[in-house]
């Protein structure tokens, strides 16, 4: 019999019924280090006062009313997201896939409406991942995820991250825009080369093409900047984001500038959800926290922590981990044992985490990661490495 929660997840056998901080707690008292972040979206940890008092004070006036009328909660997050970013318009919506979407029918139609209307396809590149719709599936090109849905969706090419000429070869006169990760997080945490980034943006001015950034996992925060593609100097034409923008609360954005922005006009595309004043009361309060000064540096200087013990982790274990990769808090541990053995083993020793491609295990905690979180991580890993090791010995003994 198929259990009445549809099994599209192999979910391991926790259920937790609070968190504090950077920690979360079973109903039997267990105690996790939660370095998966409900998947890098829980930025600002759990139960955090300020975001709590924020949505419940939220829900106590006003939850939906839908776009049909003024949302000012909406307003004031969309202006303060223009003035510390490169945009000059903002679009909600509830999650990343919806604002790939919204992206690519953005560049699209800024396309058809400037005179190109025969430019409609998007260049993204190998180990992307864009989202679970059917468009998004064709945008990220993993076979494992199309299959079984049909047909994939025109319009997309793949190109090899961080390959200039390849590229550069497969633009056509058919070719609307480049849509780019700064950071691929499901296929390893591979972090496109801010040289490339350059390139690309002058290859998009070159040849009258607009870039999107997909930011909705490396967003909001997450590398020590507000977003990641600030590391390298370049400044897309639209954006999406989402995960960490509430905190946990259900959302998404698109941010473009006007050039690109100025097409999407009234009808052109919708939300029954998004930008809802409860959502964008979440997201507000998460601005007023990761801007305020100091916090992003912070981020930065948490991730250096974090990094230093993943590197003493590759240094003692080279047996195990072949090297550690990322920026900030989105951080991976390539794994030559099995990856799924060493997130199991983390979960022995109170440590949750995410696996990604590569064999990495993807490591992308809150954003209010303490000090003693950094070092408490170190030592329970270490505890899961030698956990692993005496596993793997024990086999070839067995085998032996």
């Amino acid at each position: 019999m198929i259990p009445a929660l549809m099994p599209t997840y192999n979910r391991a056998d926790l259920a937790f019924e609070r968190g504090e901080g950077s920690w979360l707690y079973t109903a039997d008292g267990r105690r996790f280090l939660d370095l998966g972040a409900g998947i890098a979206t829980s930025s600002l940890g759990h139960d955090h006062p300020q975001l709590v008092a924020a949505i419940a004070g939220q829900a106590a006036r006003v939850m939906h009313v839908s776009n049909l009328y003024r949302v000012p909660q909406a307003e004031r997050l969309a202006a303060r997201l223009v003035a510390a970013s490169f945009a000059d318009s903002v679009f909600f919506c509830n999650s990343g896939a919806e604002a790939n979407e919204g992206m690519v029918k953005i560049i699209r139609r800024a396309q058809a409406h400037g005179g190109h209307p025969e430019r409609t396809r998007i260049i993204c590149f190998n180990g992307a991942f864009h989202g679970r719709t059917l468009a998004m599936l064709s945008a990220t090109g993993n076979p494992k995820y199309l299959d079984g849905f049909g047909p994939v969706v025109e319009g997309f090419d793949h190109v090899p991250m961080n390959n200039m000429n390849a590229l550069r070869a497969a633009i056509t006169p058919e070719t609307a825009g480049v849509m780019i990760e700064p950071v691929q997080g499901e296929s390893g945490v591979n972090v496109a080369d801010p040289r490339f980034l350059q390139e690309l943006r002058a290859a998009c001015d070159e040849f009258g093409l607009f870039l999107g950034m997909d930011e909705v996992q490396s967003g909001m925060g997450r590398t020590g900047r507000l977003f990641a593609h600030e590391w390298s100097g370049v400044t897309p034409d639209v954006l999406s984001t989402a995960k960490g923008i509430a905190g946990g609360f259900p959302m998404g954005a698109i941010l473009a500038t006007e050039a690109t922005a100025k097409y999407l006009t009234a009808g052109s595309h919708g939300t029954t959800f998004g930008g809802g004043p409860l959502a964008c009361t979440a997201a507000n309060t998460v601005l007023d926290v990761i801007l305020a000064p100091g916090f992003l540096d912070q981020v930065q200087t948490r991730g250096t922590q974090l990094a230093r013990e993943l590197d003493a982790l590759v240094g003692e274990f080279p047996d195990l981990f072949a090297q550690w990769r990322g920026i900030g808090l989105l951080l991976g541990l390539r794994c030559i044992a099995p990856v799924a053995l060493m997130q199991d083993a983390a979960m022995h020793e109170g440590v949750l985490s995410v696996t990604a491609g590569d064999n990495v295990l993807r490591l992308v905690p809150p954003l209010v990661l303490t000090d003693e979180d950094c070092a408490e991580a170190g030592r329970r890993l270490r505890r899961a490495a030698l956990r692993v090791r005496a596993h793997l010995a024990a086999s070839a003994e067995d085998a032996a």
